[in-house]
C-alpha cells in the first residue's frame, strides 16, 4: 500500500521521506551558505574573538539542525524507536536554545551598540524568530501522536529559525533589486526560509490536493510574527524599549 489515510489527510509514506528529507537539505544549504561564508570572512578579519554564549548558541542551533536530520532519517529508515527516545532529547535542547537565543541576541546587540552606536531594534527580528521556534516547535511536540502534524510543525519551526542564514548570502540577490521598500526588507529578512515552507504547502497540494490544517495555522503565525517584526523595525517605542533592554 502506498497511501493510507491518517482522519482526513491522506499519508503518503515514501514521498513524504524524500520530500522532506529534500528540504531539510535546502535549509542546510541555507544556514551553510549564510553562516559559513560570514562566519569564516569574521574569523579572518578578527579571529574567534566572538563571546562565549555565542559559541553555546551555535552549538545548540547546529545541534539542532543535526539532530532534526538524523529525526528524519530515522524516519526514512523505519527506526520509529530512536526516533521516539531521541525525541525526549529535542524537548531538553529546544528549551536551551529558547533561553540561549534571546541571551544571545542581547549580549551581541549590547556590544555592537558600545562598540559601534548600532541601535538594538534587530531584536525583534531575532526575539520573534525565537517566539516562533518555541511556538511552533512546541505545538508539534505536543502532537507527536498526530504525525502528519507534527512533522509540518517541526519543520515549519527550523524553517523559521534558519531565516538568519538564509538572510546572510541567498536572500541578498532577490532583496537588492527590490529596494530599500517593504517588499525589500521582508524578502532580504525571509525569503529563503519562507520559500523553504512554500515548498512544503505546495507538495502537500500536488500530493493530497489540498493543505493540513497545522501546516495553514503555522504559515499564518510566520507571517503574523513577520510582519510584526518588520513593523517593530521601524518603530522609534520599540527602538527605546530594546535600548533599555541593554542597559542604555
Amino acid at each position: 500500500m502506498t497511501a493510507t489515510t491518517i482522519g482526513a489527510f491522506r499519508a503518503k509514506p515514501a514521498a513524504d521521506r524524500n520530500a522532506f528529507l529534500f528540504l531539510v537539505a535546502l535549509i542546510w544549504v541555507g544556514v551553510l551558505t549564510g553562516f559559513g561564508t560570514d562566519s569564516f570572512d569574521h574569523v579572518r578579519k578578527h579571529g574567534l574573538d566572538y563571546p562565549l554564549i555565542v559559541h553555546f548558541h551555535a552549538v545548540a542551533f547546529v545541534g539542532w539542525l543535526v539532530l532534526f536530520t538524523t529525526q528524519v532519517l530515522l524516519i526514512r529508515n523505519g527506526r520509529y524507536d530512536l526516533h521516539r527516545r531521541l525525541g525526549l532529547a529535542a524537548i531538553g535542547l529546544a528549551c536551551a536554545m529558547v533561553v540561549l537565543g534571546p541571551a544571545t541576541a542581547l549580549t551581541m546587540d549590547a556590544a555592537r551598540y558600545v562598540a559601534k552606536g548600532e541601535t538594538p531594534e534587530f531584536l525583534a527580528v531575532q526575539f520573534t524568530d525565537i517566539l516562533a521556534f518555541a511556538t511552533l516547535a512546541g505545538a508539534g511536540i505536543a502532537l507527536r501522536g498526530t504525525p502528519a502534524a507534527h512533522k509540518r510543525l517541526m519543520l515549519l519551526a527550523l524553517c523559521y529559525i534558519s531565516d538568519a542564514g538564509f538572510s546572510r548570502f541567498l536572500n541578498n540577490f532577490a532583496a537588492t533589486p527590490l529596494g530599500d521598500g517593504f517588499w525589500g526588507e521582508m524578502a532580504g529578512l525571509y525569503l529563503g526560509s519562507d520559500l523553504v515552507a512554500l515548498g512544503l504547502g505546495a507538495y502537500d497540494v500536488v500530493t493530497r490536493r489540498r493543505l493540513h490544517p497545522a501546516y495553514v495555522a503555522g504559515v499564518a503565525w510566520m507571517i503574523t510574527l513577520e510582519l510584526t517584526a518588520q513593523h517593530l523595525l521601524h518603530s522609534s517605542g520599540w527602538k527605546a524599549l530594546t535600548l533599555h533592554m541593554i542597559g542604555h
